[in-house]
């Protein structure tokens, strides 16, 4: 009996037995490897997560082939550390779930690998993760939430508005022309002289500035649109504070800060509210790297009450990448028997409304 047979064999057993699923899931999307073991895609049976920031904060940001070399090194042990923490065997789990899109390609063909390698020895399925699907259903784990909802995906590579209708079936409302939000936090935190990663730094930085201090363009787009545009806010601070070196004056980089990051969130909650207008769902859920930011949680969350519209966001830990998140996305492409063969191959992008 081949792969395919055992696993679909294997996938309609477990089924008819209405079995809990536990998933052992991979991510390798980045710069952090990461497996878990997650159950009926919310309660979590073990989640680790190997980080390469220490090794890439000397660069300055993530080196592709350092990033995939790291990645080749670390993820038989996190995998193995994932099973044991779970108290799980092959044998004894539904699924194997990998992250597959979009992200470096090296970086992803190594987690890909390796659960093709898993699944066909164990003749397990394979279901292969979206990864901004992963962020957003990473709010499932802590929080209960069912479609339809409206969902604000804001990351490093990515800045997406989700019309989310039931499982599997999503409509982007808007995307990013150009830079994504969290780009643009890395770049203006760079050109402060801020560490990696800049995110985090500038927002620490933004928490003791004037957010009045200067008021940073928005960008304009035609009427109607969800879509968003950061490269221009980006060339105004890049700009101001070289005005004011051209000047002999030391920026006020605390104030730039505060200024830019309330520039970014007004940019983020207006569009997110006009889209839940014409949604009329009543859930907003927030998800990404950029979630974590606090200026952005606090700012949608007043804009939801306001609304009446209830507000979702992972803890701090779910924000960034992780394997948790990624198990439970695939419970739900699990349970509509949505597998994947070993033909599964990594892609460097893919549009979420198209997985």
């Amino acid at each position: 009996m081949g792969w395919n047979e055992r696993m679909r064999q294997k996938y309609e057993l477990d089924r008819a037995r209405e079995t809990d699923v536990d998933i052992l899931a991979i991510e390798s999307s980045c710069d952090e490897t990461a497996a878990a073991v997650v159950r009926n895609g919310k309660k979590l049976l073990s989640s680790v997560v190997s980080s390469q920031m220490t090794t890439h904060q000397r660069y300055g940001g993530v080196v592709p082939e350092v990033a995939s070399r790291a990645h080749v090194e670390e993820i038989t042990r996190v995998i193995e550390q994932a099973l044991r923490e779970a108290d799980r065997t092959l044998d004894s789990l539904q699924a194997i779930a990998v992250t597959y899109a979009p992200g470096l390609i090296g970086a992803l063909f190594v987690g890909v690998t390796a659960a093709k390698s898993l699944a066909q020895a164990s003749g397990l399925p394979l279901v292969g993760v979206h990864h901004l699907a992963g962020h957003m259903y990473a709010a499932a784990i802590s929080d209960e939430i069912e479609p339809p909802f409206t969902a604000l995906i804001v990351s490093g590579g990515h800045t997406e508005l989700l019309h989310v209708l039931r499982h599997g079936d999503m409509v982007r409302m808007g995307r990013t022309r150009d830079d994504a939000a969290g780009e643009a936090f890395d770049k203006v935190a760079r050109a402060l002289g801020l560490g990696y990663p800049g995110g985090p730094e500038l927002e620490r930085m933004a928490a003791s500035g004037d957010p009045d201090y200067i008021s940073f363009p928005r960008a304009k787009l035609e009427v109607g649109s969800y879509d968003f545009s950061f490269s221009g806010l980006k060339s105004a601070v890049m700009l101001h504070i070289d005005k004011e070196k051209r000047a002999g004056r030391e920026p006020r980089k605390e104030d730039i800060a505060s200024s830019f990051q309330r520039a970014v969130t007004d940019i983020l909650v207006t569009k997110a509210m006009q889209c839940v207008e014409q949604t009329r769902e009543d859930t907003l859920v927030l998800a990404g790297g950029v979630a974590a930011n606090g200026a952005l949680r606090e700012a949608l969350r007043q804009a939801c009450a306001t609304k009446g519209v209830r507000l979702a966001v992972p803890p701090l830990w779910l924000c960034t990448d992780n394997a948790a998140m990624i198990g439970a996305a695939a419970y739900h492409r699990y349970q509509m028997g949505k597998l994947d063969d070993l033909y599964l191959t990594a892609r460097a992008d893919l549009s979420i409304d198209a997985w």
